[in-house]
């Protein structure tokens, strides 16, 4: 179950850990002292095993460190055509919500037999709704080529379509563990959340049946990449990067759509709203009809006005910012990630799980962060965590690579003097520096 018991957090009590020290003095006289122990809890965009590097020589910090992310098992097949694409893969987040993003833009070109973006954004949610189910690129491009409804099942994508808003309806996390400075695979656990009734029923306009010859009256189809190749965020793009060309790869293998290769222009966000603006003026530029991204949910929410003016469609494969549910967008933005009203559910009772009666929830001053701190503390209080037992902290993400570090000592000070025995962290890269912060503070993190 995702909502922890009310009776389970009331049984549970905090304890003090005595320890014995030998004095700063020199003198060999062993002391006890009173260290106070707190668990480390983390979200998608610190749980990688990518992470503990952003700590250096600190990395064995992390070793514990808990955290759920959305993520599907994802099959065997589908990891090793990933590493064909990038042998270096280490990590697999968001690497299969990216391929759908790719895959279901892809099919919704077909489907509407144009590359005009108003066109495909009116296929996009029938694509995974009420058609004939189809599971790969070539059998799925056969049906639409056809003329024929399709409900797009794959490896994000299983258990239900979008929603009328253009997001899953259903979505599985995975609680992830650190063990020896990485993910520990042993340790994880999947649970469903959402429900399969919130899918769409609307149905698309009529699919276009692509003309006898294979050929289509139309410009070559093209996508354009907005992911966090440098920034904050950037220890997420391997998987991201990968998971966009092996869907590319395999949707030109089974003859492209409207009879022509799909073409992929790279661009990068920067986890910088400047950086990301400019990557999109330049897409528009170039004739792009979908923008695959962005990374982090506050740059989706800078750009969308831009990508919205300029009539093209924003389809991220990882904003998570609830809010963006409801976000102004004129039917042009979509994602295969999950929002965080789903994800809070998940966190909070990992932590509750662990017996924490004191909680203090760290988060990026953007809408994601903020978000889903909001999301969890509210779950928490449901679950019977006092409000006085939670304490929120923000902190100011760097603007760009040449900003200084997080300076987190007096947010740290404040967790230790709250007396804290569980600290989640909600961030990116950046993120290490509250977990070195609060080891320098003198808190004994538990491994």
């Amino acid at each position: 179950m995702l909502v922890s018991r009310r009776s389970r957090v009331a049984s549970l009590a905090a304890c003090a850990t005595i320890l014995l020290a030998t004095s700063a003095c020199g003198n060999d006289k062993a002391e006890e002292k009173s260290a106070q122990q707190v668990r480390l809890y983390g979200t998608d965009g610190n749980m990688l095993n990518s992470y503990p590097a952003e700590l250096k020589e600190r990395a064995n910090l992390v070793d514990g460190m808990k955290g759920t992310t959305p993520l599907t098992p994802l099959p065997e097949d589908f990891k090793s055509r990933l590493r064909s694409v990038d042998p270096a893969l280490t990590d697999y987040l968001y690497s299969a919500e990216t391929y759908d993003a790719v895959v279901i833009g892809v099919l919704a070109a077909q489907l509407a037999g144009s590359t005009d973006p108003a066109a495909i954004a009116k296929q996009i949610i029938g694509v995974t709704n009420n058609g004939q189910r189809c599971e790969d690129p070539a059998s799925c491009l056969a049906l639409a080529r056809a003329g024929q409804d399709i409900e797009y099942r794959s490896v994000s994508l299983t258990r239900a379509g979008f929603t009328d808003k253009g997001e899953p309806a259903t979505a599985s996390y995975a609680t992830l563990t650190f063990d020896g400075q990485q993910i520990n695979d042993g340790k994880t656990e999947f649970v469903g959340a959402g429900t399969e009734s919130a899918a769409s029923t609307k149905a698309p306009p009529k699919p276009r049946k692509q003309p006898a010859g294979g050929k289509d009256d139309q410009e070559p189809l093209v996508l354009g990449g907005l992911l966090p190749k440098t920034g904050d965020l950037a220890i997420s793009y391997a998987p991201m990067a990968a998971g966009a060309a092996l869907a590319i790869q395999e949707v030109n293998a089974a003859g492209g759509a409207l009879g022509k290769p799909v073409t992929w222009l790279d661009g990068d966000d920067g986890t910088n709203p400047e950086v990301a603006k400019a990557t999109v003026a330049k897409h528009v530029a170039d004739g792009v009809s979908l923008i695959i991204g962005a990374g982090a949910s506050g740059i989706s929410r800078e750009v969308l006005p831009d990508v919205v003016k300029a009539g093209k469609i924003l389809f991220s494969p990882c904003n998570t910012d609830a809010s963006l549910t409801d976000v102004e967008d004129k039917g042009l933005y979509f994602r295969t990630a999950p929002p965080d009203s789903l994800q809070g559910r998940a966190l909070a009772d990992v932590i509750l799980r662990d017996g924490s009666q004191k909680i203090s929830i760290v988060a990026r001053k953007d809408s994601y962060g903020e978000g889903l701190q909001a999301t969890v503390r509210d779950e928490l209080q449901k679950a019977g965590i006092a409000e006085d037992r939670i304490k929120l902290l923000t902190y100011d993400p760097p603007a760009d690579a040449k900003a200084a570090p997080v300076d987190f000592a007096g947010g740290a000070k404040e967790i230790k003097d709250f007396g804290a025995d569980a600290v989640l962290v909600i961030g990116f890269g950046e993120s290490a520096q509250v977990i070195r912060a609060l080891a320098d503070s003198g808190v004994q993190i538990v491994h």
